[in-house]
């Protein structure tokens, strides 16, 4: 059965893989193409002055392991902790001055660009997507593939890439928001959108993708392959006959602004227990 499930992830999947060329607005639109939140977004329409920005773009075979990764990452639902190698988080930096407000500020914008999305109806009204509802998740990304093409090239925290709800029966609650930002990015560079004083930005890393015909070994018990396989290396990888891929996915932050302090809005530990 699980196998069945995760060929299913796969397929729909693989089929968002022509995203990258169709207009980002035909693609928020078309919600039988689905890509991983957090996926570095490609598309058409960008002036010559945008191309020097998308040297992060991913090549065909990036998107065909990320999608690899995305179906992967659905039966990976147990949290971040246990990912070890395959984790990155951003260091904390001392506190600048500045940056308590300038996280207050993000927090503010997340909390109004999201409140209004506390029935989960209004917010497929307005064009969010549901990442794979028939999966059953500990949480469930409701995303904007528009605000994600937007967040490839500029910063507005009154676009979070994703809102976040966890399943109660047949309801979703509303719990928080996700930012994203290009995988190009350095640490300085996340730093001025969200303080790294304050917030902790992760990526998925030292990703094997399963040689074809092998797929189902993301599934076993103490797997070589994906984001909980035992192969962190190019050279395990290739010996393997695995593709390795240093990066999955975008940097991305979790932010929980309906919580009452600021440890609990950016919790690390909430942030590695909500799978992404």
């Amino acid at each position: 059965m699980r196998e069945r499930l995760v060929l299913l992830v796969m397929s729909a999947l693989l089929s968002s893989a022509a995203w990258g060329q169709q207009p980002a607005q035909n693609s928020a639109q078309n919600g039988s193409q689905q890509v991983m939140p957090g996926m570095d977004m490609s598309g058409s329409g960008k002036s010559s002055q945008d191309m020097s920005n998308m040297k992060d773009m991913p090549m065909r075979g990036d998107k065909d392991a990320e999608s690899d990764a995305s179906a992967h990452a659905m039966n990976s639902m147990e949290g971040h902790m246990d990912m070890g190698p395959h984790m990155k988080m951003t260091a904390l930096r001392q506190p600048k001055p500045g940056d308590s407000e300038r996280a207050k500020a993000v927090v503010e914008a997340a909390r109004k660009a999201s409140e209004k999305y506390t029935d989960y109806h209004a917010a497929l009204a307005d064009g969010y997507k549901i990442f794979h509802p028939e999966i059953p998740q500990k949480m469930y990304h409701f995303t904007n593939y528009q605000y994600a093409f937007e967040a490839a090239f500029q910063f507005n925290p009154d676009h979070p890439t994703s809102l976040l709800y966890e399943k109660h029966g047949e309801d979703y609650k509303l719990i928080g928001a996700m930012y994203t930002a290009p995988k190009r990015m350095t640490e300085d560079q996340l730093d001025e959108r969200v303080p790294l004083s304050v917030a902790q930005w992760h990526e998925h890393v030292n990703f094997c993708t399963a040689p074809a015909g092998r797929k189902n070994e993301y599934l076993i018990p103490h797997p070589q392959f994906g984001l909980r396989g035992s192969i962190v290396t190019q050279e395990a990888c290739d010996a393997a006959g695995g593709t390795f891929h240093p990066v999955i996915f975008n940097w991305m932050v979790h932010v929980y602004p309906f919580e009452k302090d600021q440890a609990s809005v950016w919790s690390v530990e909430r942030q590695h227990g909500d799978a992404d």
